[in-house]
């Protein structure tokens, strides 16, 4: 069995590291290459990193950060943001990255997640996959919708196809995170989580809504999880991640000390 991982999310928006609640009232909190240098050192698995305004703006992501961070850290590095192309994709992992996430390109060009992973391996390739809760409906039977541009744009593609069809393109992981659950502390989305998890044979990593440490538990074992993303409880300092990994190790999880 495979180790369950902890990674921590850097949204970063012009070139600080900042943190809303459902994508919304961002606060400022500082240098992301900072808080990817602490996370490294306190024993995270990986580092997310997202250039949330990218796709909104319309720009490619900020390079000469994601260079500073891989400079930084000597973990696996996934950055997402802005990169609406196969030439970008490429740019971002020249600049020190091992895997690029690709979202709302993805949306819009679903043939983007092939020509990466032919490119450059599926594992280089993920699938971030914002969704929010809706009506069951013909268009969304799960219930849960596709939104991009940093969750401003609703796009009526139903969540659960669409992880289908990007696993089918070559999507190498899957980064699932609940609109509704985002930065609110009260717990994953495990009822989307554990769907996703259920109907694709590539790892996903919940996103959303970690609080505490029993929320990460549940994600991994209940919510059927590869891996958790972690924000606002490790930015505000409220658990350590060898606080988190030692709860989780004494639960009967398997996570790497």
């Amino acid at each position: 069995m495979l180790s369950k991982r902890l990674i921590p999310c850097l949204d970063v928006r012009d070139g600080l590291l900042t943190k809303g609640i459902k994508f919304k009232d961002n606060l400022n909190l500082g240098d992301p290459v900072e808080a990817a240098r602490r996370y490294y050192e306190e024993g995270a698995d990986e580092i997310v990193f997202y250039d949330i305004t990218a796709s909104a703006e319309g720009r490619g992501i900020f390079l000469d950060v994601v260079e500073r961070v891989a400079a930084a850290i000597f973990i696996p590095f996934s950055v997402g943001g802005g990169v609406s192309t196969v030439a970008r994709m490429r740019d971002v992992l020249l600049a020190g990255a091992e895997k690029v996430s690709l979202n709302s390109a993805a949306v819009r060009n679903p043939e983007i997640i092939s020509q990466g992973a032919r490119a450059f391996g599926s594992q280089a390739v993920v699938l971030g996959l914002d969704a929010r809760q809706v009506p069951v409906s013909p268009a969304c039977p799960s219930g849960y919708e596709v939104v991009i541009d940093g969750g401003r744009t609703p796009t009526g593609l139903d969540a659960l196809a669409w992880a289908k069809k990007a696993e089918s393109l070559g999507i190498g992981e899957i980064c699932l995170n609940s609109i509704d659950a985002d930065g609110t502390q009260e717990g994953y989305e495990l009822n989307l989580t554990a769907l996703v998890a259920a109907s694709v044979t590539v790892p996903v990593i919940a996103s959303g809504g970690a609080g505490n440490a029993e929320h990460l538990y549940e994600a991994l074992t209940r919510g059927l999880a590869s891996a958790a993303l972690v924000a606002s409880v490790v930015h505000y300092n409220q658990y350590s991640f060898a606080s988190l990994k030692q709860y989780l190790r004494d639960k009967g999880v398997r996570v790497r000390l």
